[in-house]
C-alpha cells in the first residue's frame, strides 16, 4: 500500500525556520520515501505504508520536544490494500 502524508508543524516563523521545522525536514529527507516535497508552509511525502507511518510516529514524538505546539497532518491512501504484497514495512 502506498500513502501520501501532508503535514505542517507550528508555530511558523517567516524569518527563519524554527528547530521543529528543520528537524521535520531532516527526518523526511533521511527516510526511505519515494517522494519528498518540503515547503515553507507544508510538506508532502509519499511512499510505502511502513515508511510513511514510521515518519508519522517519529514526527509526532520528536517535534513537540523541539518546540512544535501543533502538528497537522493528513494521510491519503494512494493504492493497494493494507497488508498487500509489496508493502514497505
Amino acid at each position: 500500500m502506498r500513502l501520501r502524508l501532508e503535514f505542517t508543524t507550528e508555530p511558523f516563523d517567516l524569518e527563519e525556520p524554527p528547530e521543529h521545522a528543520r528537524m521535520a525536514r531532516a527526518l523526511v529527507e533521511s527516510a526511505p520515501l519515494e517522494r519528498v516535497d518540503v515547503g515553507p508552509f507544508g510538506n508532502t511525502v509519499e511512499g510505502g505504508a511502513g515508511a510513511v507511518l514510521e515518519v508519522v510516529d517519529r514526527l509526532l514524538r520528536a517535534a513537540p520536544e523541539v518546540g512544535a505546539r501543533r502538528i497537522s497532518l493528513q494521510v491519503t491512501v494512494l493504492d493497494g490494500v493494507a497488508g498487500g504484497e509489496g508493502e514497505n514495512r
